[in-house]
């Protein structure tokens, strides 16, 4: 299933896309695409409901964040050799984790914000998991049993907040805007070989990442089990895994980073593709 949230911001419903790529409305059935509806128990539920059965939202919705009420949206540096490379970086012996604030969280195709005072801000692609269940010191083995499914993430960043401003990368990860979620999450059953999917993102027409999660350092399964070793995991919570080369910071023989007007476009196979404009905050 590919499901999802539409309408305007702060007021969204959940959704589900039917066959012909067309938004259907889910809230006669659930309230929201979060908490217990994220469990196997309420994806099932979901799944026997024949989509062509329920209304078509109104033409030209929103895309909203495909989860809600996110409790933690956690995120992994440096998780592709390539990328940790391009960066000046080693390959960590373990996933280095920071948060993302989730006052970041925005729809796909919402404006991405400028903030007042950034020079350096950049796109990452990410593989998202969305956790369906509470997962706490689970093994690798179990650990994808927790994932309700997948979705694709642009880890917005201005990395002179991030790496110039006195420490922690999580100033220059939380700003407003810097985390559109979605189009759609994607269930376990539709998405595919996660450790094998394509990944790319365009600036103005041009593409700058153009990569696969299958040259992750960490993968899927490991995160979730090495995460749940730390902080227990809870329905909603959001893990973006890290992103291939070709961020702006990576760029040679200069950096190259965004302005306002620039416009972000991105995707992960079978997740769906998001894009951005640049405005000012």
């Amino acid at each position: 299933m590919k499901l999802l949230r539409f309408g305007p911001s702060g007021s969204e419903k959940p959704g589900i896309l039917d066959a012909e790529g067309q938004i259907r409305d889910l809230s006669g059935v659930v309230d929201d695409i979060a908490g217990d509806v994220l469990s196997a128990e309420g994806l099932v539920k979901i799944a026997a409901i024949d989509p062509s059965t329920l209304p078509l939202a109104p033409a030209g919705s929103r895309y909203g964040p495909c989860v809600g009420r996110v409790g933690k949206f956690i995120c992994i540096g440096l998780n592709y050799a390539d990328h940790a490379a391009e960066s000046n970086l080693p390959v960590p012996d373990e996933p280095v984790l920071f948060m993302k604030a989730t006052s970041a969280i925005v729809g796909p195709n919402d404006e991405v914000l400028k903030p007042r005072g950034s020079t350096k801000l950049d796109w990452e692609v990410e593989l998202g998991l969305v956790i369906g269940k509470k997962a706490s010191y689970v093994s690798e083995a179990e650990a994808l049993d927790y994932v309700a499914g997948y979705c694709t993430i642009n880890d917005v960043s201005e990395r002179n907040f991030q790496i110039e401003r006195g420490g922690t990368w999580d100033k220059g990860k939380g700003c407003d805007t810097f985390g559109p979620i979605g189009p759609w999450l994607v269930t376990k059953d539709e998405a595919g070989d996660v450790n094998n999917l394509h990944m790319w993102l365009d600036v103005n027409g041009k593409r700058f990442q153009n990569g696969s999660t299958s040259t992750m350092v960490f993968k899927p399964a490991f995160l979730v089990h090495y995460l749940s070793q730390f902080m227990s995991l809870h329905p909603g919570d959001v893990i973006s895994t890290g992103t291939p080369p070709g961020v702006g910071l990576g760029q040679k023989p200069d950096p190259i980073y965004l302005n306002v007007g620039d416009v972000m476009e991105l995707g992960i196979e079978g997740l769906g593709t998001q894009k951005q404009t640049v405005g000012a905050a």
